[in-house]
């Protein structure tokens, strides 16, 4: 990976808030495109907002973008472009927890703190046998305690680099313990609790919402408008939308579009299939709905935007997948994938 052994902590940061709910695999893409887009803090800063969340559509959890964009802004112009360099400025940037400070703070200054992510509370559990819920008050200072012990206090960037990669690679939520160098020392397998570690307080209640999307074209522009309430997908893009309580069967659909938003003579060209999106406390089912219309929306807080427009703009994973299914695809990175109904991210 390209931001391993890597110093330059704007570099290192964007790696982290990229990774932050990302797997590896993807966030590479995205790290990639970012740092070829953005080389320094002073590119981000002076970028579009628009043009950014552009480069992070698909990536989800967009309050990441939010803070990246605020934090490059604070430190191009208050900061005059240096990047703080130690634990207790870096942990003052937007979006920045614990974690995060620390893993910049150790990785491009050599401080002596030790990292806590999900690989890192895995791999302690299981191989000291630790069943205090990790999600907990007092499980997060037990394994905070013990992650400053076992630093290596000469070389903590590389050590937190292998403690993470081990746990990413080796003793994974399916660990692969065939493989594993530290079995003769690990508890949870010599007690056959391997599967059984880390333990969670909490469980996470999931919503189900259902959306319905337009996407009403007339005269080659179609109508959206850009989420700007604090729910999913802030700041992203969408065509008009109908949220129902509960499954909509199609011939209600119809019924509801002529008779709620559609207040011209239109057409039903398409009616997709049902596709699901997982997202971490939310699942999202619904269907996209193609119409034309031969006359403007009287009454209806959307703009009208032309196919050109459309690709400068940023939309969510669920409506992009529709698109790419059906090769209108409106972003300028990904090519068109096979179609598929279920969509897997966390947000």
């Amino acid at each position: 990976m390209p931001w391993k052994g890597e110093k330059d902590p704007y570099k290192i940061w964007i790696s982290e808030i990229i990774l932050q709910q990302t797997r590896v695999a993807q966030g590479l893409e995205y790290y990639n495109r970012f740092i070829k887009s953005f080389p320094t803090v002073h590119h981000l800063a002076k970028a579009t907002e628009q043009n950014v969340y552009k480069h992070w559509e698909g990536l989800g959890y967009y309050s990441r973008c939010r803070n990246l964009i605020e934090s490059a802004k604070h430190i191009s112009k208050e900061l005059k472009g240096v990047f703080p360099s130690n634990y207790n400025e870096i942990i003052k940037l937007k979006g920045v927890g614990d974690y995060t400070a620390s893993a910049i703070a150790s990785f491009a200054f050599n401080e002596p703190r030790a990292v806590l992510d999900g690989n890192v509370f895995r791999v302690l559990s299981r191989y000291f046998g630790i069943d205090t819920p990790i999600d907990s008050k007092t499980g997060k200072e037990q394994f905070s305690k013990l992650s400053l012990q076992l630093l290596d206090k000469k070389q903590p960037g590389i050590y937190n680099q292998a403690i993470m990669d081990f746990g990413a690679e080796v003793c994974k939520p399916k660990a692969e313990c065939a493989i594993c160098p530290l079995t003769k020392g690990c508890v949870a397998f010599a007690e056959n609790r391997v599967n059984t570690l880390p333990v969670k307080e909490n469980r996470i209640l999931i919503k189900e919402r259902w959306l319905y999307y337009l996407l009403v074209k007339y005269k080659g522009k179609y109508y959206v408008r850009q989420r700007t309430t604090k729910d999913i997908w802030h700041n992203l893009y969408e065509f008009i939308l109908i949220e129902t309580p509960k499954n909509t069967g199609i011939n209600k659909l119809r019924t509801v579009l002529v008779k709620d938003i559609i207040d011209v003579s239109c057409e039903i060209m398409s009616v997709s299939e049902l596709y699901t999106h997982k997202l971490t406390h939310q699942t999202i089912h619904g269907r996209l709905i193609e119409i034309e219309v031969k006359s403007p929306l009287k009454s209806i807080d959307y703009q009208l935007v032309s196919s050109k427009k459309l690709k400068e703009l940023a939309f969510p994973k669920f409506i992009n997948s529709y698109l790419k299914d059906r090769n209108l695809s409106l972003n300028l990175f990904l090519p068109p994938e096979k179609g598929r109904g279920t969509i897997e991210s966390k947000r």
